[in-house]
């Protein structure tokens, strides 16, 4: 049984071949052959097409530690067994890579999380609104000139850099699926900002989305509002704002005006002088916190909204499934060029919405809700079941292996029980080798 047979249902995603954004840069013989491998292949193909190099790079993203050809191999990517050392030495892999280039992954993702995003499960919708958050991550690279020169690094107290060039990932997510609907990557020296402005306009209608203060900006955040029907937004405040009230519901719960700065002005001359937002207080570890909203108070408490504001940390779990169980926790990214950087990160975040959506639809099989099942455990149980289904036969037990691979990971739901409150806190770290506190120095 082929992998991508395995992962993607074509009912399911609304025929590709239908799409023209997708055909342009997946052409339809790519996505009939990644379907359906083709039976035979001959000696002249030393090289791998395509198509199979797409599936190439989402199977690296589900077995991080193992060499590209072993997961070839183990996969059965190229067909009749031929994924040998001979056919696929190091530099055919990376050469067949550079070929593919990013575009094909990051097409198919946005492809598949605009088709998957909207997918309603059980508990879904806060108030007949689907519940999103958008936020920021950043991803290591391994450390060469070509690499620090195009995606940079942070600073750090000292007069150095940090110690690996860094990518910036801002993505948008189902908090309650955990599926994410959209995603940008681009070095470290551009803003969260300007990212999310790429997806802000793609964002679904009758949503909330939730923020964080990062994320502050009165351009952002009326063209949420302001673009579509019903999409609203929660963010927390940030300090020493100067407002003034304009109707207050009750003491905690406040209509308020702010001035737009002259600076976002400059940058988009259409924003008013003056918007008005919706200020929510409530008390947390005996601390009061203000959020604010565009949720009118005649539909939505103020207690409702403080309460949905802490499922924002639900796509911080999500970049920890990313960093912690796809990636091992390994320092950096495997590619060492800028391009294969990014296919990498493209095929990793498609990796991670192929196993959501596989958990999800599992869980529903179940009667749970998808933010109940463990991604870590469902992930090394699909990616364990993927091996054995790629060798498979009769292909025609596929529906039956698929049934019996969501049955098993119905067996790997959270129990209901509190979470432990930890603070946050740097554990010590140890080296028995000398610290270079003068590398990278900024230039």
């Amino acid at each position: 049984m082929s992998l991508q047979s395995v992962l993607f249902d074509i009912d399911e995603l609304h025929s590709f071949s239908d799409l023209s954004t997708f055909a342009q840069h997946i052409p339809v013989e790519w996505v009939a052959s990644a379907l359906d491998l083709s039976s035979s292949a001959t000696i002249r193909r030393r090289r791998l097409p395509s198509d199979q190099v797409l599936w190439l790079v989402l199977g690296m993203a589900l077995f991080r530690n193992e060499p590209i050809s072993e997961v070839a191999r183990r996969l059965n990517i190229c067909a009749q067994g031929l994924a040998s050392d001979s056919l696929l030495a190091r530099s055919g892999v990376s050469q067949a890579r550079q070929r593919l280039g990013a575009e094909p992954l990051q097409c198919l993702f946005r492809q598949t999380g605009e088709c998957w995003g909207k997918e309603r499960y059980p508990g879904d919708d806060w108030h007949g609104l689907q519940v999103l958050a958008a936020d920021g991550a950043v991803l290591r690279t391994p450390d060469t000139p070509a690499l620090r020169e195009h995606f940079g690094s942070g600073n750090t107290s000292t007069d150095r850099q940090t110690p690996f060039p860094m990518m910036r990932l801002v993505a948008l997510m189902n908090v309650r699926s955990h599926v994410m609907l959209d995603a940008q990557l681009s070095p470290y020296r551009r803003s969260e900002i300007r990212l999310a402005d790429e997806f802000i306009d793609r964002i679904p209608d009758r949503s909330i989305t939730l923020l964080d203060k990062g994320f502050w900006s009165a351009d952002l955040l009326l063209r949420l509002a302001g673009g579509g029907q019903q999409r609203h937004w929660l963010i927390p405040a940030r300090k020493d704002l100067v407002f003034e009230t304009r109707e207050t519901y009750h003491a905690d719960d406040q209509w308020v005006q702010m001035k737009v700065s002259p600076q976002a002005r400059k940058r988009n001359p259409e924003l008013p002088a003056i918007w008005e937002v919706r200020a929510v207080s409530y008390m947390h570890k005996g601390q009061r916190r203000t959020v604010y909203t565009s949720l009118p108070a005649e539909h939505y408490s103020s207690e409702a909204v403080a309460q949905l504001y802490r499922e924002r940390w639900e796509i911080e779990l999500g970049f920890r499934d990313i960093k912690s169980s796809l990636q091992h926790n390994a320092v950096t990214l495997r590619s060492k060029t800028v391009a294969l950087i990014y296919q990498e990160v493209w095929g990793l975040l498609l990796g991670y919405n192929v196993i959501r959506r596989e958990a999800s639809q599992a869980a529903v099989a179940h009667g749970q809700e998808p933010a109940r099942v463990r991604f870590k455990f469902a992930y090394q149980y699909i990616a364990a079941q993927l091996i054995v289904m790629a060798a498979a036969q009769p292909l025609s037990r596929t529906g039956a292996r698929l049934a019996e691979l969501r049955a098993g990971i119905g067996n790997l739901f959270l129990d209901r029980r509190p979470r432990p409150s930890r603070p946050r806190s740097v554990k010590i770290s140890k080296t028995r080798y000398p610290v270079n506190r003068k590398a990278a120095p900024l230039k």
